[in-house]
């Protein structure tokens, strides 16, 4: 089994870091790349083939970096594993893994992951919201992938409860979207 995970934006956040929270010196890229790094470690564990690749080129757009979606079809992921976090106006707080329209293994997927790690918040923090399962066809990572796609956001990082689960506990993401892998592929 390949699961193909792609923290998202620019590795070292050049030429783009993705949402910020510049009072707490986050950026998205740091906190996906070191999610995906744990979950990678765990899926490795467990004995899954697992290939990880943050780059800003998704399907083509920035020559410079490696291209997420021609590489992981190159490679015939059977799983793909975009991490994100989210931000709007420090008003907004949850996690929501998105597929593409009408892709049921994809669904599959994402209502495993998204379960797990709705869980698993809860269990540190009872308030922290549940934004569901949702399609999105424009999102290169879920459209031009050959295999079950989803992409997760974990929180909004520019909400304080959300940045300190971000921040916290990293090893509780990662334990709940490699369980999340697991229990798609059982």
């Amino acid at each position: 089994m390949n699961i193909f995970l792609n923290p998202g934006h620019s590795p070292n956040g050049n030429p783009d870091p993705g949402a910020c929270n510049l009072s707490l010196n986050l950026r998205e890229c740091d906190i996906a790349l070191s999610v995906g790094n744990k979950v990678r470690t765990l899926l490795l564990q467990n004995n899954y083939n697992v290939r990880l690749l943050q780059s800003n080129n998704l399907c083509g757009e920035s020559p410079s970096q490696p291209n997420v979606t021609y590489t992981a079809n190159s490679w015939s992921a059977d799983i793909f594993v975009s991490i994100h976090c989210n931000s709007f106006n420090s008003k907004a707080r949850g996690a929501e893994t998105l597929i593409y329209p009408d892709s049921i293994k994809g669904l599959s997927l994402a209502n495993n992951i998204q379960s797990n790690l709705i869980t698993a918040i809860q269990s540190v923090d009872t308030t922290f919201p549940n934004r569901g399962v949702k399609p999105r066809g424009d999102l290169a990572v879920l459209r031009y992938t050959n295999m079950p796609a989803v992409l997760i956001e974990l929180g909004f990082i520019d909400q304080k409860n959300d940045a300190a689960i971000l921040t916290n506990f990293q090893d509780t993401l990662a334990q709940a979207i490699s369980s999340g892998v697991i229990s798609y592929i059982n």
